[in-house]
């Protein structure tokens, strides 16, 4: 079973939450968590943000059908004509 799913990242990032809001941490270990914390983030925010771009990707498909499949090659691995990846 694959672990790469967004409701996983939802899961990370409460457990992430709750380490920083563990009120028996010490401070080296709240720093620690702190910087763990801003890496998780960023990491979150680029996952988010191509799963927001496949999203509008499809959207456009279900909109327009098949015509829109050369403007978006990587959707069904639909072929474009011309070029090779």
């Amino acid at each position: 079973m694959t672990k790469n799913k967004l409701t996983n990242l939802t899961d990370h990032l409460f457990m992430q939450l709750e380490r920083l809001t563990d009120e028996d941490i010490d401070a080296d270990k709240l720093e620690l968590e702190a910087k763990r914390a801003e890496s998780i983030v960023a990491i979150s925010d680029q996952i988010i943000s191509t799963a927001d771009l496949q999203l509008k990707a499809a959207k456009l498909f279900a909109d327009h059908g098949e015509n829109v499949l050369p403007l978006l090659p990587q959707i069904g691995n639909a072929k474009t004509s011309g070029g090779s990846e």
